[in-house]
């Protein structure tokens, strides 16, 4: 098996057919450093957005129709306190990736290096948001960030949400030049309707699944993050032993906002030209896109 120097921006699917398991495995690099350095986020900041963008590109990559988009969200309530992250939102459509956060820069600085994803939240929650650009469905599921990362914030999403058994890992780390660099794996029993049959949840006991967890479990998030190893041989080297691990194509992302001039306009016109005037500036509306960080002057003429 090849094993390219650099293995990033990239999805892989597979499935475990003796099993009844899929998977898939990402590893994000530039499209990473692109979103990262527009924004300059401390250390803290930037892992867990890393972590959040390779969760939406893991959930995002499941859907069937390039014109659906995936968003994840994740903050605390006003009303409970509020954490030091405010707002984080990340969201895939077609393979395009983006993300912000917003924080408390101050209080930030009093949790040390390490903080907990507690201490960052504190009483926050999860949502997940898939939008079905064939059907127009919408679906949305909400999950208590109350364990200790963001990957079990995700098991507990589809296993509440949806009741299928799920193992997620995540890792971060940096290249030779100090660059982010994120992977992860998604482990999943297949779906009632699907070849694994009647859902988990309904047995005391699967030792299909058991064992395809206990082999999930074992990868690392050096080795999620190690772009010198292929996403093919991670799961080579998780399932080697396994009877049949049929590994389809899977997505190359890219950075994607979506923000630009034109539609901007379209937004601002909607607007009153008294509400125009009060935005204005010597007769210019600057627009921050808090995706991209780019900022937008719309004369008030062309709004």
């Amino acid at each position: 098996m090849t094993t390219p120097a650099t293995d990033l921006d990239r999805t892989i699917n597979f499935t475990l057919p003796a099993r009844h398991a899929r998977g898939r495995v990402a590893r994000l690099g530039p499209v990473l450093d692109r979103i990262l350095s527009a924004h300059g986020y401390p250390a803290p900041i930037e892992r867990v957005l890393a972590e959040a963008l390779t969760l939406t590109a893991l959930l995002g990559s499941t859907l069937k129709n390039s014109g659906g988009q995936l968003t994840l969200q994740a903050q605390t309530p006003a009303d409970r306190g509020g954490g030091i992250i405010r707002l984080l939102v990340c969201d895939y459509k077609g393979g395009e990736l983006r993300g912000y956060v917003q924080f408390d820069e101050t209080r930030l600085a009093e949790l040390g290096e390490n903080p907990s994803l507690f201490a960052l939240f504190n009483q926050g929650y999860l949502a997940v948001t898939f939008d079905q650009a064939a059907t127009g469905e919408r679906y949305q599921g909400i999950v208590p960030l109350d364990g200790g990362s963001l990957a079990e914030a995700a098991e507990n999403y589809f296993d509440q949400s949806e009741q299928i058994p799920t193992l997620v890992r995540l890792g971060v780390g940096h290249d030779a030049q100090g660059k982010c660099i994120a992977g992860g794996l998604f482990l999943q029993h297949l779906p009632e309707g699907e070849e694994g049959g009647e859902r988990l949840h309904a047995r005391e006991a699967h030792a299909e699944w058991e064992h395809v967890e206990a082999l999930g479990s074992t990868m690392g998030a050096d080795e999620l993050a190690d772009a010198s190893i292929s996403l093919e041989n991670l799961v080579w080297r998780l399932f080697n032993e396994e009877e049949e691990v049929r590994v389809q194509g899977g997505v190359d992302l890219v950075r994607g906002c979506r923000c630009d001039a034109a539609y901007i306009e379209s937004v601002l016109a909607k607007f009153s030209p008294e509400d125009r005037a009060e935005m204005a500036e010597d007769g210019v509306i600057t627009v921050d896109c808090a995706f991209c960080a780019q900022k937008f002057p719309i004369s008030v003429s062309a709004a």
